[in-house]
C-alpha cells in the first residue's frame, strides 16, 4: 500500500524545515566555540562537524541536498534572495557575503530558496 502524496509532502517539508533550523544552529554554534581557547574548542568543533555530516546523510537518504553559496559572485538566477539588492547599482558585481538561510534542493530540483546577504566585490 502507498502513502498518500500529501503525507509524503508534509514528510519532506518537515526535514527540510528540521535541516534549516538546524543549519541556523550549527553556525550560531560555530561562533560561540570560536570564542573559546584552542585547546577547549577542537571537541566541540568535532561534535558540530558530526552533527552537520548525520544532518547531510539524513537529507541524501530523501534526495535532498543544503547548497551554500558564500563567496560565490551573485547572480539574479540565484535559488536565494538577497535582502540587501536595493543597497547595490546594476552595474556593480557582487558577491554573497553571508548565507542567512541555506538553498535545498531535490531530486526534482529547487524545494527550498535560500536568503543572502551581499557585498560589493573588491575590484
Amino acid at each position: 500500500m502507498t502513502e498518500p502524496v500529501e503525507s509524503n509532502e508534509q514528510m519532506e517539508q518537515s526535514l527540510i524545515d528540521i535541516a534549516v533550523e538546524s543549519w541556523r544552529f550549527s553556525r550560531l554554534f560555530g561562533k560561540v566555540v570560536s570564542k573559546l581557547d584552542a585547546g577547549e574548542s577542537g571537541r566541540y568543533i568535532n561534535q558540530i562537524r558530526y552533527f552537520q555530516k548525520k544532518v547531510e546523510e539524513s537529507l541524501d537518504l530523501n534526495g535532498l541536498k543544503l547548497v551554500n553559496v558564500e563567496g560565490h559572485i551573485y547572480d539574479t538566477g540565484m535559488a536565494a534572495s538577497a535582502i540587501n539588492l536595493s543597497d547595490f547599482g546594476p552595474d556593480d558585481v557582487l558577491l554573497v557575503e553571508q548565507m542567512l538561510e541555506p538553498i535545498i534542493m531535490g531530486p526534482n530540483g529547487l524545494r527550498k530558496q535560500g536568503t543572502v546577504m551581499l557585498r560589493k566585490a573588491e575590484a
